[in-house]
């Protein structure tokens, strides 16, 4: 496979903020790739979590990835708000004339089982989790030519394979984007958008203690999956070997998935 396959077009990838998250892993390798980079990134939500953020930690991951890509622009965005897709699409075109792969991988996230859900909780969860990736698709398809190929590659969870007690809004607002995947391919298909989802399972992005790395090593017969891994594969489905697939959730738990791409697979 060329591994400049991707030259001259320009990936769109939200929730780029943490250096060791799954999106700043995909952000390296499509940039290793050839493509263009433009990406969101959004501090305060991580400054919330358990694993935190270093203050200047985005603009030190843009630097990096302006060492890697041949072009490179990123914006502080808010996508809870509902204006904040057409916004974030309207300053890519701005920037970049056009945009031909569409990464969306930032979620937010709260544990809280069905005795603490609320309203807010879930509204919080379906703003970013739902409402803004399915803007950010119909952004893309309004703007998306037929002259070169587009792709959609959802980042989602593993809510339909296996129970997640303790995060119900984070689960069925996840689920939504599986829904999405499967419609939204059918929709595009004539196109020439693909539309795929992948499900990391457990990934080692810093937030893994070491008790739980046990259980899951335990439990999981796929381990844990590396940030590096699933970005190998949205790589793959961002270039023109994944012509042909669309409408796929790829369960990718362990990054078991090497074989399919392999000569022949289908």
């Amino acid at each position: 496979m060329n591994t400049r396959e991707l030259t001259g077009r320009t990936a769109l990838v939200t929730g780029v903020t943490r250096r060791a998250g799954i999106g700043a892993a995909i952000a390296r390798e499509l940039g290793r790739a050839g493509a263009r980079l433009f990406v969101t990134f959004f501090r305060p939500y991580d400054r919330q979590q358990a694993w935190g953020v270093e203050p200047n930690e985005p603009e030190l991951l843009l630097s990096e990835l302006r060492s890697i890509a041949d072009a490179v622009a990123g914006i502080e965005m808010d996508l809870s708000q509902p204006a904040a897709p057409a916004e974030l699409y309207r300053q890519a075109l701005e920037r970049f004339g056009g945009i031909d792969i569409l990464v969306n991988n930032a979620a937010h996230w709260e544990e809280g089982g069905i005795g603490e859900v609320h309203a807010e909780q879930l509204d919080r969860h379906y703003a970013v989790n739902v409402r803004a990736p399915v803007l950010l698709c119909a952004e893309f398809a309004r703007q998306k030519g037929r002259d070169r190929p587009g792709r959609i590659i959802n980042i989602t969870s593993g809510q339909n394979l296996n129970p997640m007690p303790g995060q119900i809004a984070y689960v069925v607002t996840k689920a939504a984007l599986d829904a999405l995947t499967l419609t939204l391919s059918s929709e595009l298909a004539g196109c020439g958008i693909t539309v795929n989802a992948v499900d990391p399972g457990a990934t080692d992005t810093g937030w893994i203690s070491d008790e739980l790395r046990s259980k899951l090593l335990k439990d999981s017969p796929n381990g844990i999956s590396s940030p590096e891994a699933i970005a190998c594969l949205v790589r793959r489905l961002a270039g023109d070997d994944a012509a042909s697939i669309t409408g796929q959730v790829i369960r990718a738990q362990g990054a078991g998935v090497g074989g399919l791409f392999t000569k022949g697979a289908g």
